[in-house]
């Protein structure tokens, strides 16, 4: 409909001035339109949607020109009125069942500015205005601990993994933990944590990072003697084998290649940890296995093999943690559009599950591995 496209274009690009920050689509035009609005906020240079059905909420992170067109192919289609604001005017197009189209630009009290600030404040538990030294030098904080704009995102997803771990922690009264964080990398989120436990939870912690980069190890140990984290120590190790010399309160482990997820893993069952927190990568192992004649169309197409492999190891590893004590939940752990590798197993162990609930786990398991013909390496581990 021209008229809606030519009211489109006048409010995205007619005045170069106009920052839209927020777009809400509603009022569906039939009862069964897929979703029942979709809101769209500026992050950045970028826009994120959030489409809503009756029971869930989808997102995507789109350009610009992206929302325009969005936009257009939306309204008078599947919703009726578009409203949009930037810090001056809220702009609406409404349009009637029988097509007719109206405008109006009107002032607007919204203050973006001062609800990002107050956002940033209330919600999260590593703030602004911090001195977080690993956040200054992973350039995410400024010198006086204001975020960088571009790196917004990041510091979201920082905080997310933090609020995962202290919803376990705060129920765990203890006042000292040792944590072994395998395959820790550059061990940007080890020292975050180590400022958490320390700094805001006044936990006093023993944490061993360990890796198989000398290079790595070196860095990492300079950091932890320049940032003064006097009981964090970095060591050179493969994650198979490890012998942990103290009892372990909690394993991380964090975007270990393939099957030394599954070695971390069985690694902390084997210490009754009490605390797992693993970020699963590169799950290779089920998708070179995975063969199966009834359900063939879920490895007939590459990528679709790859995901469902991808979530049948993790869905596999978080039944066998259930079976051997955990009580076990696959969380998001960064938004979706931002990387289809977002799952986080988080694992607390408990005194007692019920017989029938590890019977159960591990059925699920072994008509899994039946079906598609696999062997995993944590299964093997733990069912000798």
């Amino acid at each position: 409909m021209k008229q809606i496209t030519d009211n489109l274009d006048l409010i995205f690009n007619f005045n170069i001035n106009i920052k839209i920050k927020e777009i809400v689509l509603s009022k569906p035009t039939k009862n069964n339109t897929q979703y029942k609005k979709i809101v769209i906020d500026q992050k950045g240079e970028q826009y994120q949607t959030a489409s809503y059905t009756p029971t869930q909420v989808f997102h995507k992170t789109l350009s610009k020109s992206d929302i325009s067109l969005l936009c257009a192919e939306q309204l008078g289609v599947n919703f009726l009125q578009f409203n949009a604001w930037d810090n001056s005017f809220e702009y609406i197009i409404m349009v009637s069942k029988k097509g007719q189209v109206t405008y109006k630009k009107q002032t607007s009290n919204k203050n973006f500015e001062n609800e990002i600030t107050h956002n940033r404040k209330k919600n999260y538990i590593l703030n602004e205005g911090e001195a977080i030294a690993p956040l200054v030098d992973m350039g995410i904080f400024t010198k006086d601990g204001k975020v960088v704009a571009s790196m917004y995102d990041k510091f979201k997803q920082i905080n997310r993994f933090v609020e995962i771990i202290d919803d376990e922690v705060k129920l765990y009264n203890k006042k000292e933990l040792n944590i072994i964080d395998f395959g820790c990398g550059k061990s940007y989120l080890t020292f975050i944590l180590y400022y958490y436990f320390t700094e805001i939870k006044n936990i006093k912690v023993n944490i061993v990072g360990l890796d198989l980069k000398q290079d790595v190890i070196e860095k990492c140990n300079k950091a932890a003697e320049k940032y003064g984290y006097e009981n964090l120590r970095f060591e050179l190790g493969d994650i198979n084998g490890y012998t942990a010399e103290f009892d372990v309160d909690m394993v991380i482990t964090l975007h270990a290649c393939d099957t030394a997820t599954d070695y971390a893993l069985y690694n902390a069952i084997q210490w009754g940890a009490k605390m797992i927190f693993s970020v699963p990568c590169c799950q290779h192992e089920v998708n070179a296995q995975i063969k199966t004649d009834s359900y063939s169309v879920l490895t007939k197409y590459g990528i679709i093999k790859e995901r469902f492999s991808a979530l049948a190891t993790d869905a596999i590893r978080a039944n066998l943690l259930e079976y051997s004590g955990y009580k076990t939940q696959v969380l998001e752990f960064v938004d979706l559009s931002h990387t289809p590798k977002n799952i986080l197993i988080r694992a607390v162990k408990k005194k007692e599950i019920p017989a029938k609930a590890k019977e159960k786990a591990l059925q699920e398991i072994e008509s899994l591995i039946s079906e598609f013909n696999l062997t995993p390496t944590l299964y093997g581990l733990l069912i000798k």
